[in-house]
């Protein structure tokens, strides 16, 4: 959902199933008799639900592969799992996990019915959304703490942006960038844009500098929509975009200074004025059809190298994350969501607002999450289902005790990165019934949701039969992320318990199995693994290490490669090296993340180069605070007096990760970050402090 969205929830302690019991012995014949009897009761009630279950998975394969290979393998499996294990503990194991596993199978098979249904009317986000409109105009569709619009009055702006960007010459497969916060207007102004066939890249608004004119150019946008409060990061890269780059300023603060308004006179429009001047109620007639599998919007995720990546949303697939999620969790149109996440994240952006757009609820949104706030908003609003990341969940726990803590309505709780060391806590202070814990990536299609409240689980592997689920965990180098291949040539599944790599199946033409990648395609070329279980076949590569227990519970164990999970964001430790190093004159730079107790993710860290102490950091903290976003910026600096020459630079990484921020077994001058971004020196006395939580970061 990466961007993805992928929880860091570190090392999870797993609960194996005990051993199964020995062969009871007994002396008497009949006795034996009887027990056999039950056991084989026992395996023939189980294999009258299977082949029904069987049957399903089936018709759905070859529905949708096209071949009457799937019905071969699922019963030829069947046949050989019965044949060669045959013991008691597959059927006791088959038995516990088969209700789970049959409740996500209805889940899918609604999913893809619903998927296929718009897909042969050959509708869009729009026209799904239009039908709730007709159906429940003056229903609520999104509320903030100061706006409540109701479906009529998104689809009116909506369509005013339409047509102000019609009027303006922009057509199908055009790209229009959107810096905004979160408001309605947000989202009116993507599905305006996607009416008229325009597709929507959705920039973070935490990028300063070359991160975000790089969005904006990978992009290929020919315009950029910016909310003045974002004004002065668009001036000062202005100069350096495209000269074709059109830019168009909307108004979203109420009082709004001459001066303020001079910044960027003669070099963008004023969005506001020019939608008073268009119709409301519908799109002009001359503008472009947009369909079912067109580019709807772009999404940023820093994948595992490099600067931001532009993954592909097709409107196919919005219906696929946000109905899914909607099926397998048990979303009814009825509930009122709360998301305080960043609309232009697939989490926040799909997952929750996809439920008012497709299905009709009502989502409350929040400028800036509030920890103190969360279960207020809840209870204020009557939300019935709450969305979190995990770093959210462990700062409203350690808010104060208050009456709101239990006096909502909220059923469930869903989202990624609910630590297990936590789990508990959470649902008992604030009285939560579920929690739909769910991973997956937004350009991938590995995608995974616990729909049984396992705590700490991320989601599951079937038991069953699982030669035939689209996702697995394959052997791979834990810090390459190469997979380890057999004599063959071939990946290798791992065992219950071990840690592996996650991948998901690529199947052309399955809005599930998709692979859609970036808008660059080298990029997307190197998430893509082939050969995988057979000659030819190929799949998506998480970078995540995940690891499964005897019932297919599966469980995040880490990430390969040189990125980092922070404040709900990926770091990419290549990008903040290079800046950094240009920064420090050049100086060797290494970034890594470390552990801080009782944080969620890893905090980013900075080793310097620095024998004669020439960098100034309270300048560093400066430039820092205002050209990189909140969550890459290092929250350690460590000014190194020598380096290894003699050790590769991977393995001088590990080690100073290793040694963290510890100033006990440290020489060299350390420095921590302050709430205001500047940098102090990090005492022994300050390390301790942060040992005890007592200092937050």
């Amino acid at each position: 959902m990466n961007d993805a969205v992928a929880p860091g929830q570190g090392t999870t302690a797993l609960n194996s199933m005990q051993t199964a019991p020995k062969e009871v012995q007994i002396s008497m014949g009949n006795e034996k008799a009887n027990v056999n009897e039950k056991s084989s009761r026992r395996a023939w009630l189980l294999l009258g639900l299977l082949v029904p279950l069987l049957s399903a998975i089936t018709a759905v394969v070859w529905y949708y592969e096209g071949t009457w290979y799937g019905l071969a393998a699922l019963y030829s499996s069947l046949v050989v799992v019965l044949l060669v294990k045959p013991g008691w503990r597959w059927f006791y194991i088959a038995a516990v996990t088969g209700p789970r596993d049959t409740i996500a199978l209805i889940a899918y098979i609604r999913v893809l019915l619903f998927i296929k249904r718009l897909e042969r009317k050959n509708l869009n986000v729009g026209d799904v959304f239009e039908a709730n409109v007709a159906k429940q105009p003056d229903k609520l569709a999104i509320v903030s703490e100061s706006q409540k619009w109701t479906f009529r009055q998104l689809n009116e702006q909506a369509n005013r942006v339409a047509n102000v960007f019609h009027s303006h010459g922009y057509k199908k497969g055009d790209v229009v960038g959107l810096l905004l916060e979160n408001r309605p207007e947000f989202v009116a102004t993507w599905l305006g844009l996607s009416k008229i066939g325009v597709i929507t890249p959705l920039i973070n608004t935490n990028l300063r500098g070359a991160s975000l004119q790089h969005s904006i150019k990978v992009g290929n946008c020919t315009a950029l929509i910016y909310g003045i409060s974002y004004r002065l990061a668009v001036m000062d890269i202005a100069k350096d975009l495209p000269a074709h780059v059109a830019l168009y300023q909307f108004n979203d603060e109420p009082n709004v200074s001459e001066g303020a308004e001079g910044l960027t006179q003669g070099l963008a429009q004023q969005l506001n004025a020019l939608l008073e001047t268009v119709p409301k109620d519908k799109v002009a007639a001359g503008a472009s059809r947009t369909d079912h599998q067109d580019k709807l919007v772009y999404i940023y995720t820093s994948g595992t190298t490099g600067l931001p990546k532009a993954a592909v949303i097709t409107h196919s697939r919005y219906f696929f994350i946000a109905a899914g999620i909607h099926y397998t969790l048990g979303f009814r149109d009825t509930d009122v969501f709360y998301t305080p996440l960043p609309l232009y994240h697939t989490a926040g952006g799909i997952m929750s607002m996809g439920q008012a757009l497709l299905f009709g609820s009502t989502v409350v949104i929040r400028k800036k999450f509030s920890a103190s706030g969360y279960f207020a908003d809840c209870a204020r609003f009557k939300c019935t289902v709450g969305q979190y990341i995990g770093e959210m969940a462990r700062y409203v726990l350690a808010t104060p005790e208050a009456p709101h803590d239990r006096q909502h309505q909220v059923r469930m709780v869903f989202g990624n990165g609910l630590r297990p060391q936590i789990w508990k806590q959470f649902v008992d202070r604030f009285n939560i019934a579920k929690v739909g814990e769910f991973y997956g990536a937004t350009e991938g299609n590995a995608n995974i949701m616990n729909n049984d409240s396992t705590m700490g689980a991320i989601g599951f592997i079937s038991r069953i039969l699982p030669q035939i689920y689209p996702i697995s965990i394959i052997r791979a180098d834990p810090h390459t992320g190469e997979p380890i291949r057999n004599e063959k040539g071939l990946c290798q599944l791992c065992a219950p318990h071990e840690p592996g790599v996650f991948i998901g199946k690529i199947v052309k033409g399955n809005p599930t199995r998709e692979f859609l990648g970036y808008v660059d395609t080298k990029a997307s070329s190197k998430k893509v693994v082939y050969d995988v279980f057979c000659k030819g076949d190929k799949a998506f590569i998480s970078g995540d290490l995940l690891v499964a227990d005897e019932r297919g519970y599966l469980y995040f164990k880490d990430r390969t490669g040189d990125t980092f999970r922070w404040k709900g964001e990926n770091v990419s430790t290549s990008e903040v090296e290079a800046q950094l190093s240009n920064l420090v004159n050049y100086k060797d730079t290494i970034v890594y993340g470390v552990c801080i107790p009782q944080t969620e993710g890893r905090a980013g860290m900075a080793a310097i180069y620095d024998p004669i102490r020439e960098v100034d950091v309270s300048r560093l903290g400066t430039i820092l605070a205002s050209d990189m976003p909140s969550y890459a910026r290092p929250q350690f600096l460590r000014f190194l007096r020598r380096v290894d020459l003699t050790g590769t630079f991977k393995l001088r990484k590990v080690e100073l990760q290793q040694q963290g921020y510890n100033p006990a077994i440290i020489e060299d001058e350390l420095y921590y970050a302050q709430p205001d971004g500047s940098y102090a020196p990090l005492t022994q006395s300050i390390f301790e402090q942060i040992q005890r939580n007592e200092l937050r970061f």
